[in-house]
């Protein structure tokens, strides 16, 4: 807190620099949780099998249904995922010359003829959407059976005790292995079948439309969508137990989907696929850091943090600003033919829809500078203060605890 003649000047309500300081000193908040100070884990490791861990309880399937618990009990999400695999299998039997309704939420749909080059092509379908809404049941089953069957038994083995904190471990560790999995499978799409490897962003717009998809492009972006389709609804419908920071992230995530649909919608999946990239990789490294943190591996939470800053500035700044310039500046390298719109022909891009893709990737900027500068604040505390956390626990039933049993004493 700045000084001024012996007086203590504390943030003007509403502004920028209290906002920073509620979040810096927020143990809930996504990225301050990484350096915030834990309850230490039990001495030694245990068994995973101390505890048993269960579904969350039902009313039926149904009730499961219409609640969308299901997002959150892998035996009802495996329910769901099983009746169009039965029925596709079904008609394949016994149709196996009648196209079949049921693989278009099963598999991309819409193949075209391959390239020249043997490369397998892909173009939009309406079918998208319908293989966006199972994926999204897909990765609720991964996501709840990887927490309940592997990352909560496993931060129990290494001592994680806390309700709260075995669920916010689970949370990060499954972050960890999609993001490892779709940061991949992005530079393997953009290194193989488009153009624009490495970030050479006059390929945006050189070749524009893109409405044929070659290789892993349709079905990398349509597994993006889902995937993020799925934690906007955790999000906005409440299933999770909300974060402090609930409305930066649902800003963040409907910037997000906004851009997804758009790019698709419009034939630029180019610099949809290096957005992505942007995103993914740095998340990486915010994982790998809360997980180190809940875990007390104090000196390794940091390093990983300050990695994490290095590809954050690299990623989500530097090369979204390229992406940026690029839509401001090299929007007119787009064939004048294409300029124009015309969706029968897939056509898409007359002036003013510049301003609809800059606009978005602008406001995740500035979500992301926001962010930034918090980052900072939290890392040069961590380096330069002798009291490296604060004294709250990332764990938000922690703070429930100590009333309940006041209470109960009162």
């Amino acid at each position: 807190m700045a000084t001024s003649n012996g007086n203590a000047v504390r943030p003007q309500p509403g502004s920028f620099q209290e906002a920073l300081s509620g979040r810096e000193n927020d143990s809930k908040h996504h990225i301050a949780g990484s350096l915030a100070a834990q309850t230490p884990p039990t001495n030694g490791r245990g068994s995973p099998h101390l505890r048993q861990f269960h579904e969350l309880p039902s009313k039926g399937f149904w009730n499961d249904v219409v609640t969308m618990r299901w997002m959150r009990r892998p035996s009802s999400s495996i329910k769901m995922l099983g009746a169009p695999v039965l029925f596709w299998f079904n008609w394949t039997l016994v149709a196996p010359h009648v196209d079949n309704p049921w693989r278009h939420l099963l598999f991309v749909s819409k193949r075209l003829p391959d390239s020249a080059q043997g490369v397998p092509m892909y173009a939009k379908s309406y079918w998208d959407i319908a293989f966006v809404a199972y994926y999204v049941i897909v990765f609720s089953f991964i996501r709840q059976s990887l927490t309940i069957y592997f990352l909560k038994p496993l931060a129990r083995y290494y001592g994680i005790k806390k309700e709260g904190k075995l669920d916010r471990f689970a949370e990060q560790g499954y972050a960890i292995i999609y993001f490892v999995c779709s940061g991949s499978l992005g530079l393997w799409t953009m290194y193989n079948y488009l153009p624009t490897w490495y970030f050479r962003t006059q390929y945006f717009w050189i070749d524009y439309p893109y409405a044929h998809m070659p290789g892993t492009v349709k079905p990398y972006y349509l597994l993006q969508s889902a995937y993020w389709l799925q934690q906007f609804l955790l999000l906005v419908l409440r299933i999770e137990k909300p974060r402090s920071d609930f409305a930066e992230l649902v800003a963040h995530h409907i910037v997000t989907l906004w851009l997804i649909g758009w790019s698709y919608l419009t034939n630029l999946t180019p610099i949809g696929n290096a957005i992505f990239l942007t995103m993914d990789w740095s998340d990486v490294f915010l994982a790998l850091s809360k997980c180190f943190n809940y875990l007390q591996m104090e000196k390794t939470k940091t390093v990983a943090f300050a990695w994490f800053t290095g590809v954050w500035t690299y990623t989500r700044h530097y090369l979204n600003i390229v992406i940026l310039y690029s839509v401001w500046t090299e929007w007119d390298l787009i064939p004048s033919q294409s300029k124009v719109w015309d969706p029968m022909n897939g056509l898409w891009m007359p002036k003013w829809v510049k301003y609809q893709i800059f606009i978005p990737i602008l406001l995740l900027q500035f979500i992301n500078l926001f962010w930034y500068f918090l980052i900072w604040r939290i890392l040069l505390r961590a380096i330069f203060s002798s009291n490296l956390d604060d004294e709250r626990s990332d764990d938000e039933d922690e703070d429930a605890e100590p009333r309940a049993k006041k209470s109960k004493k009162e």
